[in-house]
């Protein structure tokens, strides 16, 4: 399984940004996908994940980031408004085919995208 990030950058707080992740190698409605981010000197904190239909969010972005898949599972997206300068941070997708019982725990995950970094200002 590969996951590979993209839709970071740079915008202004208000704003939005849509990340998307594509995940190759794999049968998508077996996994449980996941969304973090981390600032460095940080930990880790679970954003949004998705698994067998129900989504997951942390709470400093419930009701800003809806968390999404395609039809035919193999990209998940990231749809973040209402961007904070509190938002910037590394963002990772992540990605598990093994049971989950705490889908915004990082040792969940046991495949993971290189990151895009999201900063607002």
């Amino acid at each position: 399984l590969q996951l590979v990030e993209s839709g970071g950058g740079s915008e202004q707080a208000g704003g939005s940004l849509r990340l998307s992740c594509v995940a190759s190698g794999w049968t998508g409605s077996r996994y449980c996908l996941g969304w973090f981010r981390q600032v460095p000197g940080s930990e880790c904190e679970g954003v949004a994940a998705i698994y067998k239909g129900r989504t997951y969010y942390a709470d400093s972005v419930t009701g800003r980031f809806p968390i999404s898949q395609d039809g035919a599972k193999n990209t998940v997206f990231l749809q973040m408004n209402s961007l904070k300068p509190e938002d910037t941070a590394m963002y990772y997708c992540a990605a598990t085919n093994n049971a989950v019982l705490f889908p915004l725990r990082r040792s969940q995950y046991n495949y993971w995208g290189q990151g895009t970094q999201v900063t607002v200002s």
